[in-house]
């Protein structure tokens, strides 16, 4: 990954712990996914997202649901979470580069209003230093409840969920919501999304 030249470094928070040496920083941020941006093979892997920290964390006051209207026509409903101060969203925070949180809501098509950057209150889920109370994510006034995720889509947002072991209750969760099948048209137009926004390393 390209270093910054020192000219070019902001200013760290009170809370940061870098264990790097000073010349060889550069700005982060922290992003909480609770999609299928939890699987690093989507987010490192796809996106090209290289974070160095991965917590898993709960976003207190908002609620995951499934019934965003997809960005691509005829594809299924995407995860998305909403304003309630009586719920909790497991997910996973990410500690990433300013840049990347960027690439990230330029992919989730933040320019185009398909979401919208919030900030979260979140909680780690085991004692971890570092991690500051709130924290980037994404988030979208846009539902319809008639809308239903892939079952393409579920099954990255189940693994990123394993992998990074939340709760067996949320998990469950997951493996219950209904799904569509998504169709031919749809895949096809992701592949040609992918390769035109993806980033290359």
């Amino acid at each position: 990954m390209p270093v910054r030249p020192p000219a070019l470094r902001a200013p760290r928070a009170p809370h940061y712990r870098d264990p790097v040496s000073p010349e060889l920083r550069v700005p982060t941020v922290w992003y909480f996914a609770y999609g299928s941006n939890m699987q690093s093979a989507t987010l490192r892997g796809r996106r090209g997202v290289d974070y160095r920290r991965a917590v898993p964390a709960t976003a207190r006051g908002w609620r995951l649901v499934f019934d965003k209207p997809p960005l691509v026509p005829e594809a299924g409903a995407a995860a998305n979470i909403v304003p309630d101060d009586a719920a909790e969203t497991p997910g996973v925070a990410f500690e990433i580069d300013d840049e990347d949180l960027t690439h990230i809501e330029l992919t989730e098509g933040v320019l185009i209003g398909n979401y919208e950057r919030v900030e979260v209150r979140v909680a780690p889920m085991a004692a971890v230093a570092g991690v500051p109370p709130r924290v980037f994510s994404l988030s979208s006034g846009r539902r319809d409840p008639q809308a239903r995720p892939s079952t393409r889509y579920m099954a990255l947002v189940i693994a990123g969920a394993v992998e990074h072991g939340l709760p067996a209750d949320h998990i469950a969760f997951l493996r219950n919501v209904p799904t569509a099948v998504e169709g031919p048209e749809a895949r096809a137009l992701w592949a040609l999304i992918d390769d035109a926004l993806w980033r290359r390393r």
